[in-house]
């Protein structure tokens, strides 16, 4: 027989009441926040250069697979970021 009342069987841990948000919206996390590493080597660029390539390469097969079943998805690129300072 066990001496602790929380392991029996039909013992339910009890629910606790959330906080009253007041209307707010939920917070949602975001996961870690990405640094940029001090050193960039050439390694890193030429991983960074590959992977890219990869993703274009998915890109564009998804695209013609989506198209070939008669949908219509293109891959347009972002537009270029502009300095902050500039207007």
């Amino acid at each position: 027989m066990t001496q602790k009342a929380n392991l029996f069987k039909g013992k339910a841990k009890k629910k606790s009441i959330p906080p009253n948000r007041h209307g707010k919206a939920p917070v949602t996390r975001k996961g870690k926040r990405f640094v940029k590493p001090s050193k960039v080597t050439k390694e890193m660029d030429a991983d960074r250069e590959v992977s890219k390539f990869i993703n274009h390469c998915n890109e564009i097969k998804a695209a013609t697979l989506a198209t070939k079943d008669g949908g219509q998805l293109g891959i347009i690129k972002p537009p270029l970021e502009q300095p902050s300072g500039a207007k």
